[in-house]
């Protein structure tokens, strides 16, 4: 396979702090000859695992880029037992328009494993699968709702058919210290950041901190602290390791088609249900409202299932097929291993 066109400025295998970026070739309307830079963080103190920290795959997700940002500019080397590599933000032009999406229209968590001879994103995203992803022993990937989506701010993973693989990312998972937990399926099509990862075998945890357009200062809190946690319990920062004292946290299980609410029709939104609401199978959930046919009863979604509401669609405009809702069953952490 050729080399990669992407270029890091940084040694990577180099002891201590080092910052510097990915270069990755483009050319725009504006400039036939140009890069996109993508800052990247390596902070290396002693012969431990090694944690690659990415956040900004989609760029309206400013909870995991401000918690990368603060974790590679506040961690020293004497802090690091093993190597941190951190991304803060691998989707920089959509983060800068506060979009889901590349201004060209890529989805970059689509776009893995990605290919040197593709296009921008399948660029990048091969020189993570190629370059970066075989250096780490753990893959932390920090989402959000974003703005289509409200959830509580919580730790997730993938489901792995690997149970080795599967109870250490458990394990990570519940370290975060959320209140909610999330275990998931795709459901939107192929070429996940993490699912590349896991097929490597990495230790991987993922988050959707929040959502709606938002960000609370709870929910900056849990993310920064609880990235922190994480990677102390995978061996990688030194410190003690935080253990939740009070409740047990929520953890929803939606592995199952049938969790994911899509809107029938395209309309206007309205949900009937709040997160952590329980729901029945065959309850109303919400309905879509029809703007040019106010005379038209709307069109009503019902759950499939029996659960807990994890995520209610935070746009009332909403196009036929969105997602409007997912349902998950409630599970302990012994069925998941």
């Amino acid at each position: 396979m050729p080399d990669s066109p992407v270029h890091c400025s940084i040694d990577l295998d180099a002891p201590g702090k080092h910052v510097g970026r990915l270069e990755l070739p483009r050319s725009n309307n504006t400039s036939g000859w140009s890069h996109l830079y993508i800052p990247i963080v390596s902070i290396k103190g002693g012969d431990g695992p090694t944690a690659l920290v990415v956040g900004g795959v989609h760029g309206d997700e400013p909870e995991g880029q401000v918690a990368a940002l603060r974790l590679a500019r506040e961690t020293e080397p004497g802090e690091v037992t093993g190597q941190l590599i951190v991304v803060p933000c691998a989707s920089p032009d959509a983060s800068r328009a506060y979009t889901r999406l590349w201004p060209s229209g890529a989805n970059f968590n689509r776009s893995f494993p990605g290919s040197p001879d593709g296009s921008p994103d399948e660029q990048l995203a091969d020189f993570f699968s190629r370059m970066l992803f075989p250096r780490a022993d753990v893959v932390v990937d920090m989402h959000s709702g974003g703005r289509s989506g409200l959830c509580p701010p919580w730790s997730e993973m993938h489901w792995v058919d690997d149970a080795a693989q599967r109870r250490a990312m458990v394990d990570a998972m519940l370290a975060w210290g959320t209140d909610y937990h999330f275990v998931y399926i795709d459901i939107a099509g192929t070429g996940l950041l993490v699912g590349e990862a896991e097929r490597q075998g990495k230790l991987v945890v993922s988050t959707e901190l929040g959502g709606g357009g938002h960000v609370t200062a709870a929910t900056h809190r849990i993310s920064q602290s609880g990235l922190a946690n994480v990677l102390r319990h995978v061996g990688v920062l030194s410190g003690d390791v935080q253990t939740r004292r009070d409740t047990a946290p929520v953890i929803g299980r939606a592995t199952e088609v049938d969790n994911y609410l899509l809107a029938p029709e395209t309309g206007l939104w309205e949900t009937f249900v709040d997160l952590g609401d329980r729901v029945s199978a065959g309850q109303p959930v919400g309905q879509i409202h029809f703007l040019e046919r106010p005379d038209r009863e709307p069109a009503v979604v019902e759950a499939l299932t029996d659960g807990l509401v994890f995520v209610v669609r935070a746009i009332a405009t909403t196009a036929q097929g969105d997602n409007v809702a997912v349902i998950a069953r409630e599970v302990d952490a012994k069925e998941l291993y």
